[in-house]
């Protein structure tokens, strides 16, 4: 998504908890690009992070346009009962009150200033809840649901969607047993899982003006794995 916005033509802050890989990622797109692009650490999980985020990203820019929340986690756990009170704290501060507190805090600032996009990126567990990965799943179903309000609440200036991905093969999935998963995608109207740059069509449409009249949706791209039997 971040080389797909600058290859657009747009200037980027990227962001997570590993600011080397940011850095990394930074130094590689602008060079291929020519775009400005700003690394910067911030662990979403930490609320005072979001903050200085925000502050960061106008430090630099006069102006944000778009706004990605596109951080996740989902971790193991060997059962429902052993779910423990620190993970699930930890799954809800990720995944759902730091795209809260970043549509609240980069909307307001867009709204004021006539205009941007937010994406949310969610995930095919808020429609399709399976027993591995509840907390995840609730987390994720919230951030669908506050990402309508949002686009009332920011409207007619700000436009908030959300993009519902299925599974993707990115570098989580080398975790999965792959073998395992190809069988289970028989089932997918595609037969197969995503690949990282497929996801793009869906971000640059929300980014752009080509989603003008769209706010409050959400889109799912999962190759047809949701779709009912």
């Amino acid at each position: 998504m971040a080389r797909a916005f600058a290859g657009a033509g747009a200037d980027l802050v990227i962001a997570s908890r590993k600011l080397e890989a940011c850095e990394l990622a930074a130094d590689e797109i602008s060079r291929t690009t020519g775009q400005r692009v700003v690394a910067a650490a911030c662990h979403v999980g930490h609320w005072d992070d979001l903050d200085t985020l925000v502050e960061t990203a106008y430090g630099h820019f006069p102006r944000v346009d778009v706004l990605v929340n596109n951080a996740g986690m989902s971790p193991l756990y060997p059962s429902l009962g052993e779910v423990t009170e620190n993970l699930l704290d930890k799954v809800i501060a990720v995944n759902f009150k730091a795209p809260f507190r970043l549509c609240a805090l980069f909307g307001e600032r867009m709204k004021a200033a006539g205009g941007g996009s937010i994406i949310n990126v969610s995930s095919t567990a808020s429609i399709h809840p399976r027993p591995g990965e509840l907390p995840y799943a609730g987390a994720k179903a919230a951030l669908n649901t506050v990402s309508v309000g949002f686009a009332r609440a920011l409207g007619p200036e700000v436009r908030v969607n959300t993009i519902v991905p299925g599974p993707f093969l990115t570098d989580i999935s080398k975790a999965w047993d792959l073998e395992s998963f190809r069988q289970e995608a028989q089932r997918f109207a595609l037969r197969r899982g995503g690949q990282p740059g497929e996801i793009v069509g869906a971000a640059l449409y929300f980014a752009s003006d080509a989603s003008s009249f769209t706010t409050g949706s959400v889109l799912v791209v999962d190759g047809g794995a949701t779709i009912p039997e």
